[in-house]
């Protein structure tokens, strides 16, 4: 029996199968910034660089259980993880296209044939008969890279998938904390207004009692009720506040938004910083760290990846198929001697002839690889942007607050020394109104100014984005 050249051609399908078409991914190379302007932010003290799990830091173990809770039920999360999961099952897909396609099939037949099939056979003798089976292969020979390239393309995504899982916990674990510190403070101004309301609510019933007994006027009595009926219009808008900010972040846990009202409406005090202070590091172990980064330059890979693969259309697509089986008339027979058959077949496809809608498809391959060398340029300046912003939010807030509570403190000071002097006739009554919405006004700022500092630390934490990637699944998507 003669040789068939099959095997050559295969040997010839390995020699060729480095020859990959299109271009080669390079990593861009990033900004040349040495380091962040806004270097005054970070403490001199010995500080992680953002730490991951940045909330437990706060020490409130409330907020430390919503987070926990957030990272296992929130939605977004878990689309973000389906959509993961769905570019490591794709990329497993596509390395399977480097290996032979394989098929079985078994048939039996009763047939019975015409006349004009079988010529001068009777009408008995044209009926029989037919079983066979068989085990067949199809193999594309990658001469042009274009599986190479299909399979590079695919890991790219998938790591790409990967980051978007990172940055996603990012986005809703800064996002929880957050509105759980606005939370904290809007409860901070509620006290605050309260409290106040009680006080002016007294002082407006001393004004009428004085003008009672004739030591005093309606002028100060409505003065009084203005000033406590000003305070009283802040309560409902921060009890709404409240609960929007309540619903907001049980939603966020991936539960009802009901399910944490009575949870959360129990006041708290706004998580104490630790005062340690982070560490920002260069911009260089920036890039590194964050993974919208990371998934934009995964993407910008894949995009490069997919010009080799419309490129390789340039060129013939050869497939080499094969069928070894058994075929009989009698299903005894079907496995006897003489009852195998095989096939060997070479494909080739044309469609290469093509050009003009090759080159279109290169074209359109090329451009999505532009657009998105542009997007990972975008994310670097934009994480360059939030960290600058973060670090001089955060040293600003700091000098704010500490100002704002040195001014709190003067301003209870001096509304009680205020009301000393009007109660022994020192001063009117207007300057002592005065002195109380002063007061308010410090204490109701000091606490906003809280509430400010403290969003600037999660923002950078957020901007920083150290050790996210740790959470990512651990999926192996190494091979190649």
């Amino acid at each position: 029996m003669p040789k068939t050249p099959f095997p050559a051609l295969a040997m010839l399908a390995l020699a060729l199968s480095a020859c990959t078409v299109g271009p080669d991914y390079v990593r861009p190379d990033p900004p040349p910034v040495d380091a962040f302007v806004r270097q005054d932010a970070v403490t001199d003290a010995p500080a992680p660089v953002a730490d991951a799990e940045f909330w437990r830091s706060f020490g409130d173990p409330l907020l430390e259980r919503l987070v926990d809770a957030a990272l296992l039920h929130n939605h977004d999360l878990r689309i973000a993880l389906a959509n993961y999961q769905q570019a490591n099952a794709l990329l497993r897909d596509a390395k399977f296209d480097r290996l032979p396609t394989l098929t079985a099939s078994a048939e039996a037949s009763d047939v019975r044939a015409s006349a004009g099939q079988m010529p001068g056979v009777g009408r008995e003798g044209r009926d029989y008969e037919d079983y066979s089976t068989g085990i067949g292969a199809i193999w594309e020979l990658d001469f042009f890279g274009r599986i190479r390239r299909t399979v590079e393309a695919q890991r790219a995504e998938a790591e790409a998938g990967a980051a978007d899982l990172a940055a996603m916990q990012v986005a809703v674990v800064g996002e929880l904390a957050r509105t759980y510190f606005q939370l904290r403070g809007w409860q901070e101004q509620l006290r605050i207004a309260r409290e106040n309301a009680d006080s002016q609510a007294r002082t407006h019933q001393l004004l009428q009692v004085r003008q009672q007994a004739g030591f005093g006027s309606s002028f100060d009595v409505d003065r009084g009720l203005a000033q406590l009926e000003s305070t009283r219009a802040r309560i409902p808008a921060l009890e709404a506040e409240i609960a929007v900010a309540s619903h907001r972040i049980a939603v966020l846990t991936g539960v009802a938004p009901e399910a944490l009202v009575a949870e959360l409406d129990a006041a708290g005090e706004l998580p104490a910083l630790s005062g340690q202070g982070v560490a920002a590091g260069t911009p260089g172990e920036l890039l590194r760290r964050r993974p919208d980064v990371a998934a934009a330059e995964r993407r910008l890979h894949a995009a490069t990846a997919r010009i080799g693969i419309a490129t390789a259309d340039l060129f013939p697509r050869f497939t080499l198929g094969g069928l070894i089986g058994t075929q009989a008339f009698d299903a005894g027979a079907l496995f006897a001697r003489d009852s195998e058959t095989r096939l060997l077949t070479l494909g080739i496809d044309g469609s290469f002839l093509n050009v003009g809608r090759v080159r279109a498809r290169i074209a359109a391959a090329a451009a999505a690889a532009a657009g998105d060398l542009a997007a990972y340029e975008r994310a670097v300046l934009v994480a360059l942007e939030e960290t600058e912003n973060a670090l001089v939010r955060v040293s600003r807030s700091e000098r704010e607050a500490g100002s704002l509570h040195r001014a709190a403190e003067a301003g209870t000071r001096a509304a009680q020394v205020a009301r000393l002097r009007f109660e022994n006739g020192a001063i009117d009554v207007l300057e002592m109104l005065e002195a109380e919405r002063a007061s308010l006004q410090a204490e109701d700022a000091y606490a906003q100014g809280r509430v400010r500092n403290a969003l600037a630390q999660v923002s950078l934490y957020q901007a920083l984005a150290g050790g996210w990637p740790d959470h990512v699944p651990e999926e192996s998507m190494a091979g190649n």
